[in-house]
């Protein structure tokens, strides 16, 4: 069965990129051009979402090492591909599915959140790293 891959960047303001995607089955059989014209109705102007509203990963250039203050909470669309690969998504949805998702997070609105939320989560993991790229020094927080 061919299977569609949703394929997406983070892009920084100042152009950095970091690429991914998620690979979701396709039992209805529905085209590329059905799936792109449903996100693209659903996301963002710009073709923008939040990853995690819509349960794939973030692909923040910080958790590389590499914080800016270039840094935000969008993540864009690229593209959909019709692929012969197995399926990626950590939830097991089909495209239609993911698409639900979407379309509902798109009603309910996109919540949009301060970064630095992200860099603190990870800091908590690489405290050292994420303090050096910020260039503060944070008191580590005991958990």
């Amino acid at each position: 069965m061919k299977n569609v891959k949703f394929v997406y960047l983070y892009r920084d303001g100042a152009n950095y990129k970091s690429w991914n995607d998620v690979i979701f089955t396709n039992p209805d059989h529905l085209t590329s051009e059905e799936i792109q014209e449903k996100l693209l109705s659903a996301f963002l102007p710009d073709k923008l979402f939040i990853a995690h509203q819509i349960f794939v990963p973030e692909q923040f250039l910080f958790l590389a090492g590499e914080f800016t203050q270039f840094d935000h909470c969008y993540h864009e669309f690229h593209a959909i591909e019709i692929v012969e690969e197995e399926s990626t998504d950590s939830l097991n949805r089909s495209i239609k599915d993911f698409l639900k998702d979407v379309e509902q997070i798109s009603r309910q609105g996109w919540k949009e959140f301060d970064i630095l939320e992200r860099v603190w989560e990870h800091e908590l993991k690489f405290p050292e790293k994420v303090a050096a790229k910020v260039g503060r020094h944070y008191k580590t927080r005991q958990v």
